[in-house]
């Protein structure tokens, strides 16, 4: 069987000479513009969700803080991956000589605080 049978749509087709259709310029500017184009997409992101869990951590380590350390002079929160407990955001109570205590992990995405209504049934 000829290739005229298998692909009838190719009769009469002249492949081109050697040269490319497009320019080494041409196909490198491309290039340029295509990973620009993804990091302009992609970079907003991750800023954005950044600045979200920071802000969300920020808020839940100040409720934190005020109900399980109100003798606490402030609070510190970190994005540690090492560390105690798992990797994520750590919410810590600074004391007046300036010791850190960690108070709560936060995890790897901050939510609100969960602060009990009542005491803990411990029976």
């Amino acid at each position: 069987m000829s290739t005229s049978e298998e692909h009838p749509e190719l009769d009469g087709y002249e492949p081109h000479n050697e040269r490319p259709l497009r320019s080494r310029t041409f196909v490198w500017v491309m290039r340029v513009v295509v990973v620009l184009g993804l990091i302009g997409l992609v970079v907003p992101g991750i800023v954005s969700a950044a600045a979200t869990a920071d802000n969300t951590a920020n808020r839940t380590c100040a409720t934190y803080v005020q109900y399980l350390a109100p003798q606490a002079v402030s609070y510190s929160v970190r994005f540690e991956l090492t560390g105690d407990g798992d990797p994520g955001w750590k919410c810590y109570a600074i004391a007046f000589n300036g010791g850190e205590t960690l108070l709560r992990s936060l995890g790897l995405i901050p939510g609100p605080a969960v602060i009990p209504t009542s005491p803990a049934d411990n029976t």
